[in-house]
Parts: C-alpha cells; sequence; structure tokens
C-alpha cells in the first residue's frame, strides 16, 4: 500500500486507540447492555487497516506490534475498567494504585495481540484471502494465549460480541473462539476493500450472508423439530434469589452478615418453587460458624418433600483448606451435595506466586481457598442433572465440557452462582450475562444464574433471556426452565476430550505455513 496518512503521524495512533474502545463498547454498550456484534467486527477492520498500511521499513514490525499493543490495551482496559471497583472501594487499595493495577494487567494482556500483529506484518500472504486466515489465526492464537497462560483471564474476548448475531451459529461447533477467528476474518477481509473491488465485494458480502443465513434457520428449524425428543422431563419452576447485600457490609458481622442469614433464611422458608438457587456466598459464613440449628433446618426443610436447594456457602476450615462451594439439599439425598469451585480467580480466590504483597494492601476477606475438580458430578432431581458453576468459572467453557463426556450423566441444566456485587453498579453484569448466553449456546443447554446484584436470569438452551431480574434490587425471580438432553454439540464433544488443542493446532499450523511462504518468497 502506497504511503498515505494512515502510515504516518498520529492518526494511526488515535484511530486504533478509539478501534480499541469500540471493541470495548461492542462487548456490552453502556445504556442497554446488549452487545454490537457489527461494531465488533468494524473495530477490528479498524486497527486491521491501520496495519495493512503499515511501511515495509526495519521497523515496521515493531510499529504493527505496537499499534496492536495499543488496540488491546484500550479495548480490555474499557472492557474490564470495573476491577478499579473492587480494588479501590472495596479492597481498599489507593485510587492511583488501583488504577496502574487496571491498566498494568490491560497492557500485559495486550502484548497477546502486539505479538500476533507484529506477526502478521512479517507473514502477511499477499493474496488477500489467504492474509484475513492469517491474520484471523493469529488472532486466534493471542486470544487463546490470553484464556490459558496465568491461569487464564478471557473476560472481554471478542467471539462474546456475537452472541445475538449472525456468527452465533457456529458456537455450537467452534465456541466462542472459532467465533472469534471467523470475526477476525470477515474483519480483515473487510479492510482490505478498495473502491475498485465495490462489485466483486458487493457480490462475496451478500454470497456470505445468504450463507450465514440459510446455516442460521437451518439451526433453528433443527432444535426446533428436536425439541420433543431432546426435552429432559418437565419443566422445573425455580425461584432463584438475589440478596443485594452491601459489598461493602457483605462480611461484616455488624451489618451484611445477620442481614444476609434473616434474608435468605426467610426466602428459603417460604420458597414454593421446585427448585430454588441462592448465589456465591449467599451464606457468608462457615457452617462452624453459623447459628446451632441454621443450616439443619435448611436441610430438614429441602431433605423431604418435592424440593431441591442449592446454596452458596464458603466450606472447610483452616486445617483442610476452605473453598468456594455450592451446597445442595434435594429429598432422598442423605448427604448433601457439594460442588466446589475450581477456577480461582487470582487475587480474589487465591495469591499467585510472589504477589501476597499486593494482596495484603487489600481488605478482602477468604483470599485464598483450595481447588475443586474438573468435571464434578450434578445434582440429580426430578429428572434433571443440575450443573452447578461459580461465578466466572461460567468463562472456562473447555473445563465446563469435561461434564459432557459420558452422555448418560451430561448436564441437562447448567447453574451459575455469582457474585457481582465486587464491581459495583457497571457493565460486568451485562458481560457476564452475555458469557452466561455464549455458553448456553455451545452447550445447547440451558443456564440459570442466580446472583447477589444481577444479572439473576434464566436463558434457555439457544442463549436466549426468558426471564430476567432487574440487577441492584432485592427480590426472588419466579420462573422456570426446560432441561435438555440428547447427544452433546460438536464444540462439547471435542473441546470436553481435546480441550482448546485443535484451535491452537490450527492456529499455529496456519501461522507455521505462513512462514514457510514467506521463506520461499524471499
Amino acid at each position: 500500500m502506497p504511503a498515505g496518512p494512515l502510515s504516518r503521524g498520529l492518526l494511526p495512533w488515535l484511530l486504533t486507540a478509539a478501534g480499541g474502545l469500540a471493541q470495548a463498547a461492542a462487548l456490552a454498550l453502556p445504556g442497554n447492555g446488549r452487545p454490537l456484534w457489527w461494531l465488533q467486527i468494524l473495530s477490528v477492520a479498524l486497527l486491521a487497516r491501520v496495519l495493512l498500511a503499515v511501511p515495509r521499513t526495519p521497523r515496521g514490525g515493531w510499529r504493527a506490534a505496537g499499534l496492536g499493543w495499543l488496540f488491546a490495551t484500550c479495548w480490555l482496559a474499557g472492557t474490564f475498567w470495573w476491577l478499579f471497583i473492587s480494588m479501590h472501594t472495596y479492597g481498599g487499595l489507593a485510587a492511583p494504585l488501583a488504577a496502574l493495577a487496571v491498566l498494568g494487567l490491560a497492557a500485559f494482556l495486550g502484548s497477546y495481540y502486539a505479538a500476533a500483529c507484529g506477526c502478521f506484518w512479517a507473514l502477511a500472504p499477499a493474496r488477500r484471502a489467504l492474509a484475513a486466515i492469517v491474520f484471523a489465526a493469529l488472532w486466534l492464537l493471542a486470544e487463546l494465549a490470553r484464556g490459558q497462560w496465568w491461569t487464564g483471564f478471557p473476560w472481554g474476548a471478542g467471539g462474546y460480541a456475537h452472541v445475538d448475531g449472525p456468527l452465533a451459529v457456529l458456537a455450537r461447533s467452534v465456541g466462542v473462539y472459532g467465533i472469534g477467528f471467523a470475526a477476525a476474518a470477515l474483519a480483515m477481509a473487510l479492510a482490505q476493500g478498495r473502491a475498485a473491488d465495490l462489485r466483486a465485494a458487493r457480490w462475496w458480502s451478500g454470497a456470505a450472508l445468504v450463507l450465514l443465513a440459510w446455516a442460521g434457520l437451518a439451526w433453528q428449524r433443527e432444535a426446533a423439530i428436536g425439541d420433543a425428543q431432546r426435552n429432559a422431563g418437565a419443566p422445573l419452576s425455580l425461584a432463584l434469589l438475589q440478596g443485594n447485600i452491601p459489598q461493602d457490609e457483605k462480611f461484616q458481622a455488624g451489618s451484611g452478615v445477620p442481614q444476609a442469614l434473616a434474608w435468605y433464611g426467610e426466602q428459603l422458608r417460604a420458597a414454593s418453587a421446585q427448585l430454588v438457587v441462592a448465589p456465591e456466598t449467599a451464606i457468608p459464613l462457615l457452617p462452624s460458624q453459623l447459628m446451632p440449628g441454621y443450616l439443619e433446618g435448611i436441610a430438614r426443610r429441602y431433605g423431604s418433600g418435592d424440593q431441591a436447594l442449592l446454596l452458596g456457602i464458603p466450606l472447610g476450615s483452616l486445617e483442610e483448606g476452605y473453598t468456594n462451594s455450592v451446597m445442595g439439599f434435594a429429598p432422598g439425598l442423605g448427604t448433601p451435595y457439594r460442588y466446589d469451585k475450581h477456577h480461582l480467580v487470582p487475587f480474589g480466590e487465591f495469591i499467585p506466586p510472589l504477589f501476597k504483597w499486593f494482596t495484603e494492601m487489600m481488605n478482602i476477606p477468604l483470599g485464598d481457598f483450595a481447588r475443586g475438580a474438573v468435571g464434578q458430578p450434578s445434582l440429580a432431581f426430578a429428572g434433571q442433572r443440575l450443573a452447578p458453576n461459580i461465578c466466572y468459572e461460567d468463562l472456562f467453557g473447555e473445563e465446563l465440557a469435561a461434564r459432557f463426556l459420558d452422555a448418560a450423566q451430561a448436564p441437562t441444566i447448567m447453574v451459575n452462582v455469582s457474585n457481582i456485587g465486587w464491581f459495583g453498579d457497571s457493565l460486568a453484569i451485562d458481560q457476564h450475562l452475555a458469557i452466561s448466553r455464549m455458553r448456553a449456546l455451545e452447550f445447547e443447554r440451558p443456564m440459570v444464574r442466580a446472583t447477589n446484584t444481577g444479572a439473576t436470569a434464566v436463558i434457555d438452551h439457544r442463549g436466549a433471556v426468558g426471564y430476567l431480574l432487574a440487577p441492584h434490587t432485592r427480590g426472588v425471580l419466579l420462573g422456570q426452565v426446560q432441561g435438555r438432553a440428547g447427544a452433546a454439540t460438536p464444540y462439547a464433544w471435542w473441546v470436553g476430550r481435546l480441550g482448546l488443542a485443535p484451535l491452537w493446532l490450527g492456529g499455529l499450523m496456519v501461522a507455521l505455513l505462513a512462514w514457510r511462504r514467506r521463506i520461499r518468497r524471499t
């Protein structure tokens, strides 16, 4: 590409920063919280356009890497800026340090995308279709690295913007990362368009849209036809509890703790729905710290009759270690069901090596939990298999997929219990709802959500929200959920057995072939 305004001066950097912020907005737009799939593609297309204009000079690769880093840092900081609230407002960390920590995390994670963009500049083939595939493969590798390395923090992956878009049809086959690959390829193809190519671009764009529409309609038709055969039992009536306990009081013995024990205790006694779900750490004390008879009364209440309860509560002791857990009570169960959170939050639920000094600067209780196992069994109740996950565990579809290896024991309903109160009145609630919707699309199982402050919701197996409680209110969401059984989706089948290795392998193979092609040309 000849030299132009996109290859010099501040303009490319300003456009790149704007593109990164647009990507953040695409994940959950302030005001309505809905993701915008088209804005996500356009934002990456803007970055791609700027990358294509980077001149072929000895320092061009570094410039491309810098542009990728700036885009990703703005995108990620604009996505999870609400970590500032947890560290400063509730953790007591000084505001400048909290802001620096958020920016530092975004900048560190942005280095993956810097590497992807620098490699693209070095490897990009002349043929546009191949260039789009190479760019998408490198982008995929960056997303995978962010999602898995250093315990993984994939919050805000670009694919989540597509839960309502035409690419959502791909979720059942390739998951959120595969959707991100497709979106990146489309973005690069869009960025490569020129005025002389408008006629061909219109033709190919029209053909692509027709194919996507056909695929989406075919998927919906197949799902509708299979409903009668794949529904698991009768629908369950639900009571999802949202205590809205203020986060700065939640673990305070003189305010939040008695408030939680009283309100949740009252709701658990009064509930008449078949399945009652209380959120993460709804009971903010260990069983040994509760007043005598409190937990025993709950066990008696749900140990007979026709109701079941999933209750968020910390378990364990100093000697055996603490766990962030869900206890389940159901008729005829005997010993209460137990699920222990596996994928813990760094700094909030475990202290990474060499970082104890950082957590000691914050006032966050119960900051070092033990891990549960991957693929823990579900709670069997009323012909359903209820599979809990806790808070941001639902970001890791490759771990949830382990429960689908045995078709006879695969979940019919997934249940997320969360406490996003750490992040105040922010878009974290809307972003997390989109994440749960993506998991429902990938596994074609409904997802029931009970949270402290939102989003308490019922999501069907197509990712649609059927019931939703207003956030930051105290109340009970009444609704029903239809469990789903039958064969696992293609995504659940391969990711449950192989993890994300096929995506890693595919991305690396494309990069290697592009490198070999570049070597031969030189």
